[in-house]
């Protein structure tokens, strides 16, 4: 008996249309798995962003707390537009408690600025040395309010 040229022997006809709905399935499957994976690491990074964002709104405070060391109390009262920015030009003298409510101002707007529903905090515990509890606070997506807190003692000059 002679094989006809380009045929299979009997019983390797290739794939039948059940292997190809498996490899189908699993290969559906995998890809699923790689999606909600990308998903999750969107997710993660945005959450990572406003994290870094409190983190440094809270440094930003700290510093400013620092270079104005005389404001004191102030940082803990109401903030208060009092034209002390020099990068405005007012040319206005405020003095350190001036400043510092200023210096609240502007920070509690750049908080509601970049971070979605933030707002900033600042409290004020008198001593030796002082001690400032900085709280920055947000909305975050799928965990709801957030909240990241720091608490700097910065001595009198």
């Amino acid at each position: 008996m002679q094989r006809e040229r380009g045929r299979f022997p009997t019983g390797h006809r290739g794939f039948s249309l059940i292997e190809v709905m498996v490899a189908l399935l699993v290969l559906s499957v995998g890809l699923l798995g790689i999606a909600a994976l990308h998903g999750q690491g969107l997710g993660a990074s945005r959450v990572a962003m406003y994290r870094t964002v409190a983190v440094n709104l809270a440094a930003d405070m700290a510093e400013r707390i620092r270079v104005n060391r005389l404001g004191g109390g102030a940082y803990g009262g109401s903030p208060a537009d009092n034209e002390c920015d020099p990068q405005t030009g007012s040319g206005v003298d405020c003095t350190p408690a001036e400043m510092a409510a200023h210096d609240l101002f502007v920070w509690q707007e750049q908080v509601a600025e970049q971070l979605p529903n933030g707002s900033g905090e600042v409290q004020f515990a008198a001593g030796t040395p002082p001690t400032y509890t900085i709280t920055v606070t947000w909305d975050e997506t799928g965990i709801g309010e957030t909240s990241y807190t720091t608490t700097i003692e910065v001595p009198d000059i």
